[in-house]
């Protein structure tokens, strides 16, 4: 099986670091890269392509919803999870609305994330 290549976004960077790790010992997911911005997002999309993008929802500069909306204008065929500690109904109804296929919140169980990663990319 072709692993699910991702781009990691988060600001945090033991969060992001410690995701890196995790994913890192699973086969069906490959991290392309990780950056710590939604405003690096798109240009990375473009790049490389990724299959799913693992979103963060609060940083600075964009927030995972308007991040969201430049890295589907950079490649309408990659899938985007938002991820966040805790998001609103409102949020959340945004970042599905920019085109996210699901959120995610930060407490959710790894095994958990990487099966929606994983099904993010076949949608």
């Amino acid at each position: 099986m072709t692993p699910v290549r991702v781009l990691l976004v988060e600001d945090n960077d033991t969060f992001r670091e410690t995701l890196e790790l995790l994913f890192g010992l699973r086969d069906e997911i490959e991290i392309v890269a990780s950056v710590a911005t939604g405003d690096e997002a798109p240009s990375v999309v473009r790049e490389l392509r990724p299959d799913v993008v693992l979103m963060d929802y609060r940083m600075p500069g964009l927030n995972g919803a308007e991040a969201t909306r430049l890295v589907l204008e950079a490649d309408p065929t990659t899938r985007v999870v938002c991820l966040s500690a805790s998001v609103t109904a409102e949020e959340v109804a945004e970042v599905h609305h920019a085109g996210a296929v699901a959120v995610v919140t930060k407490d959710e169980e790894f095994d958990r994330l990487v099966a929606i990663v994983c099904e993010a990319a076949r949608q």
